[in-house]
């Protein structure tokens, strides 16, 4: 039980990340951060070693993330949720236009397909490399670079779009 504990501490964040990532709400985030500790628990027994444990953990919580999605029938929209405050000791003017930019970048990424997303969502703010991408979406890490370059593509041509 004691090593559980220590997985808890150590992966916790990682997770609650991911999943905050995934959900844009910090409530629903804890909530299925705690169920994939539970269900970790439950299932270790089933856990190989033929990944990263915290990969196994992510896997487990993308997949109550998506039973939480069609369980509600909803659909997270960026506009909706808070974004990240941020903490720095920047001026107020620049804070306005950091987060202008970012609400504009999330916008941006919502008419982007779903798995785009979720890469370009781990690759930025879960700040995962391609390779922890490729095992948690059951991928090649070649595929995630290609489609993580490719939404960036498509959020470059979206910014031309609108400047015409």
């Amino acid at each position: 039980m004691q090593e559980m504990e220590k997985i808890y501490k150590e992966y916790f964040e990682l997770v609650h990340k991911y999943l905050f990532c995934l959900t844009r709400d910090n409530d629903i985030s804890e909530e299925l951060t705690q169920e994939t500790f539970y269900r970790a628990v439950k299932k270790i027994h089933t856990f190989k070693n033929n990944c990263k444990l915290s990969v196994w953990l992510c896997q487990i919580a993308k997949n109550l993330y998506y039973d939480e999605l069609k369980r509600n029938k909803k659909y997270i929209d960026i506009e909706e949720n808070k974004l990240l405050s941020i903490k720095s000791k920047e001026s107020i003017e620049e804070t306005i236009i950091l987060n202008d930019d970012k609400i504009n970048l999330y916008k941006k990424i919502q008419y982007l397909d779903i798995t785009t997303k979720e890469v370009i969502y781990l690759r930025i703010t879960g700040e995962l490399s391609f390779k922890e991408i490729a095992d948690i979406l059951n991928k090649t890490e070649n595929w995630a670079r290609v489609t993580f370059y490719r939404g960036k593509q498509k959020l470059k041509e979206a910014d031309y779009y609108e400047k015409l």
